[in-house]
Order: C-alpha cells, then sequence, then structure tokens
C-alpha cells in the first residue's frame, strides 16, 4: 500500500509552499539558460520576448515536468524521497495531477503566442515529459533513451525555442547543430541525478544506468558522453575561424577533466560534487559558444 493510499483528502488546495516545492525551482535553471544562450545565438533581441521565453521554458515547461514527474514518480518517492509533496501528504489527492495538467495548458498556450515554431516546440517538449515519466510509454524505464529525451528537452528544445523567438522564423543550422550536441552533452549530465535513487529504481524496474551498470560504469559512461559533444564543439568553433572562443571553451572542458578523479573514486558520493562544479563549468562553455554563433550567424549583429 502507497503512501498516497494514506494521504488527506483533496478538501481543499495545497499550500502554495508546496505546490514551488513540486515545481522544483531549482530545476528551471538549465533549461531557463539555455534558452538565453539560443536568444543570444541568434543575433537579435527583444526584451518582451525574451522574459516570455524565459518563463515559458522555466517555471512552465519545466515546472509542468517537474509536476508530472512526480505524479507519475509517487510510489517510487515513497521508497526513495517520502518527503516529497506528494507521498507526504501535502499535496493530497490528485493534486498533483490537476497541477501537471494545468501547467501544460498554460505552457501550450503560451508557446502558441510566441509563434507557431515556438509552439511545436512546446509540443514536443511537453509530449517528451509526459511520455519521459507517464504509463504506458514511461521512457525512463530504458536508460537508453531516457536521459538522452531528458538531455534534449532541458538544452536542445530551449535552445531552438530562444532564437525561434528572437528571430520568428526557424534559426541558421549552426545554431541548431550546436544546440543538438549540446542536448546530447547534457545526456551525461542527467545520468548524474540517477546515481542517489539506485535502490528505489532498482525496486521499481526503473532502468537507470547507475541501477543497471553499477555506479563506477555509469560514471564512465557519464562523463564520456558529457565530454564527447564538447570536443566537437571545439573543433567547430576552430572551423568557423574563432581560434580564442575554442581555446576559452576547451579550458572549460579541462576544468570538468581535473573533477573527474574524485567522481570516480566514489560516483555515488561525489555525483552531486561533479554535477555542481562540472555542469557549472559545462553550461559556461555553452554561453561562449552562443557568442560565437552571435558573431557568425548571418544577420548578427
Amino acid at each position: 500500500m502507497s503512501v498516497m493510499d494514506h494521504a488527506p483528502p483533496p478538501s481543499s488546495p495545497p499550500q502554495p509552499a508546496a505546490v514551488l516545492e513540486l515545481l522544483k525551482p531549482i530545476t528551471w535553471f538549465p533549461p531557463m539558460w539555455a534558452f538565453m544562450c539560443g536568444a543570444v545565438s541568434s543575433g537579435q533581441f527583444h526584451w518582451g520576448l525574451f522574459l516570455a521565453g524565459i518563463i515559458l521554458a522555466g517555471p512552465l515547461v519545466c515546472g509542468m515536468s517537474q509536476a508530472a514527474n512526480d505524479w507519475c514518480d509517487r510510489h517510487v518517492d515513497a521508497i526513495n524521497e517520502p518527503n516529497r509533496p506528494i507521498p507526504s501528504g501535502r499535496i493530497p489527492g490528485r493534486w498533483g495531477l490537476w497541477i501537471a495538467l494545468i501547467w501544460t495548458a498554460v505552457s501550450l498556450l503560451v508557446g502558441y503566442a510566441l509563434g507557431s515554431w515556438v509552439f511545436w516546440a512546446t509540443v514536443v517538449a511537453v509530449a517528451a515529459a509526459w511520455a519521459y515519466s507517464a504509463e504506458p510509454i514511461r521512457l525512463k524505464k530504458d536508460a537508453r533513451i531516457s536521459a538522452l529525451v531528458c538531455g534534449l528537452s532541458y538544452e536542445t528544445l530551449p535552445w531552438f525555442t530562444g532564437a525561434a523567438v528572437m528571430l520568428g522564423a526557424f534559426p541558421d543550422w549552426r545554431i541548431v547543430l550546436v544546440a543538438l550536441l549540446y542536448g546530447l552533452g547534457a545526456h551525461g549530465i542527467m545520468t548524474l541525478n540517477d546515481f542517489k535513487a539506485v535502490e528505489g529504481d532498482r525496486a521499481f524496474g526503473l532502468a537507470t544506468l547507475p541501477a543497471t551498470l553499477g555506479p563506477d560504469r555509469a560514471a564512465r559512461m557519464a562523463v564520456a558522453t558529457m565530454f564527447a559533444p564538447q570536443v566537437v564543439v571545439i573543433l567547430l568553433i576552430l572551423l568557423w575561424g574563432k581560434p580564442w572562443q575554442a581555446l576559452i571553451v576547451a579550458a572549460l572542458l579541462a576544468g570538468q577533466a581535473a573533477l573527474v578523479p574524485k567522481f570516480f573514486a566514489d560516483p555515488t558520493r561525489n555525483a552531486v560534487f561533479f554535477s555542481g562544479f562540472g555542469v557549472l563549468l559545462y553550461v559556461l562553455g555553452m554561453l561562449t559558444t552562443a557568442c560565437v554563433l552571435h558573431l557568425i550567424v548571418p544577420g548578427a549583429a
């Protein structure tokens, strides 16, 4: 019997603090940052569109994905993290589901208001969020694709959206290519989040890389997946005639590499450390690359 079976009846809405916790503001940073990188890379800038897009990428689309994931994972969270809003009963009954559905609808409406390319990118992001967490698809059961879907949703789609919002059109192919590469690299970043929940994931058959490969092999795969696209980006920046910017991105990658030995020594314990410092260097590389695109894309300021 799950914690939800003992949750208080939904006689009144949950407290705002519990709703905010459900939407996990700390997770909004990656897509908001990627959206900013997309806006920078476009060579255009409009404050009103930028603010609307930031809200769409973070509080709305990312927030709804967190609410959907927590609702669909409420039984797993009862083992891994029983103090979360839904398993703890602070968001009772089916309120978690209703919040996820309302945020889905609002996200689609805002995406529609920002233009056709943004709308369809929002549709893909919303569909991916539900497919990742919800039965019968529940992509997170398959470690081969779940982290990839998250990486593309957190980095590639917001980057594409940021450029599309500013341009009002499909972005230059170089913007799309770089957005795709950083989304692929984020596959490794997403794997870092799975080291903390191995016990519950195994109990419920969620085939995350740490649960299926073990912490050591999963750590090596996460680092390789995270580093390889950055190497390709460095080579592209050199090809585009920007050696100093390539050197900056290479230095940021070297900084990430310096953190790897500690991570490998105890992946389960040090995944948070590596994620915190390594991801910071990763996203600074993203911004540097966005500035390169700002300089080389036709029509850039």
